[in-house]
């Protein structure tokens, strides 16, 4: 026999206090709490150590943010980065990256002339020490674009 319940939606969700994720399960006419992000502009300005210090676009207050809070964030960070931090009642939640930024390309090795069949890439590592796979055209030095949703390469900076 089929059961006749009302339709059930499974979620995951993040615990504001503490950043514990925790699955649950809702009936389809259950009400939750809204939670209202304010946003602030900020700008990134260096690393200290396992913090990362940003400038209160406002009010020119240095924001110290420590690495694990940002996640996979901190791999798109470069000086004067301008980044849109997410607040709950003075609380940093989170951020928001531009859709894409411009990073150097510290190592990767070579491309060999007429390679450009294979068309899988290659590592390339960044100024921020992530790694990316880039075209087999790419080299040390050069300055690409990179896709901060996906972590993706996008095409090389136009400068």
């Amino acid at each position: 026999k089929m059961g006749r319940g009302g339709a059930i939606v499974r979620t995951r969700l993040r615990n504001l206090e503490n950043g514990s994720i925790v699955e649950n399960s809702f009936r389809s006419g259950e009400k939750l709490e809204r939670v209202i992000f304010d946003d602030k502009a900020a700008q990134f300005l260096y690393q200290d150590g396992e913090n990362y210090v940003f400038m209160d676009m406002e009010n020119y207050d240095q924001i110290y943010i420590h690495k694990d809070s940002l996640g996979s964030a901190a791999s798109f960070l470069t000086d004067n980065l301008e980044v849109v931090l997410e607040m709950h009642e003075g609380r940093i939640m989170g951020i928001e990256l531009p859709k894409s930024v411009e990073l150097k390309v510290v190592e990767t090795f070579p491309g060999y002339k007429g390679d450009t069949v294979s068309g899988s890439g290659k590592p390339a590592t960044l100024e921020t020490g992530f790694t990316v796979t880039v075209p087999m055209f790419v080299e040390e030095g050069d300055v690409i674009v990179v896709d901060t949703r996906t972590g993706e390469y996008l095409e090389r900076a136009k400068r």
